[in-house]
């Protein structure tokens, strides 16, 4: 767990099942995801109830003053091949723009190469989500594929965008990625 500047990510409990819900149905989160129905309460029980003993998939509640307000997420953890999958979403939109994002990136990559000690990680994200991935570029991820017409969204293709980052990379920018969390008050997280 980490604690800091009043932001937390907390391992998910069985209590946030139905507030989960609610966000991943959300119009704000819902359109960067993959799918864009409205998922209903017995496909969620069983999505949440997969998680139960899933070594390859680890999620948190991100908290703010306290106050759940967003969901990160590890997937396809693969030991043998040391990299993993993430995402992340802020479903509160009060606290959007205000660094939390990237917070939840530097603890993610500090949790990743330094907890879990994998070489990479990697993510897909939608390329009309600009600030996600620009984000993560920022944190160092490359853009290493287009994924053309890789999803529907809304009746329409769209691309995906793939991008990664090795440890030692995140090691060479975790410097300059702390100093902009200090820049916007957020003091870097210590695992």
């Amino acid at each position: 767990m980490s604690r800091t500047s009043n932001v937390e990510l907390r391992p998910l409990e069985a209590a946030d099942k139905d507030r989960v819900l609610g966000w991943r149905n959300a119009p704000d989160v819902r359109r960067f995801m993959y799918t864009d129905h409205v998922i209903s309460p017995d496909e969620h029980g069983r999505w949440f109830a997969g998680l139960e003993g899933d070594q390859t998939r680890r999620y948190w509640i991100v908290e703010a003053g306290g106050q759940p307000v967003g969901l990160a997420n590890l997937y396809d953890i693969d030991r043998r091949h040391q990299r993993s999958s993430w995402a992340y979403y802020l479903a509160d939109p009060s606290v959007r723009g205000l660094g939390l994002g990237s917070f939840v990136e530097y603890w993610v990559l500090e949790h990743v190469f330094e907890e879990l000690q994998l070489a990479k990680l990697w993510c897909e994200v939608l390329a009309s989500n600009e600030p996600v991935w620009r984000l993560h570029q920022t944190f160092g991820f490359t853009l290493e594929a287009r994924f053309r017409g890789h999803v529907v969204k809304e009746g329409a293709r769209e691309d995906v965008l793939g991008l990664g980052i090795l440890a030692d990379e995140w090691r060479a920018r975790r410097p300059a990625m702390a100093e902009r969390l200090r820049a916007k008050g957020l003091e870097p997280p210590r695992l």
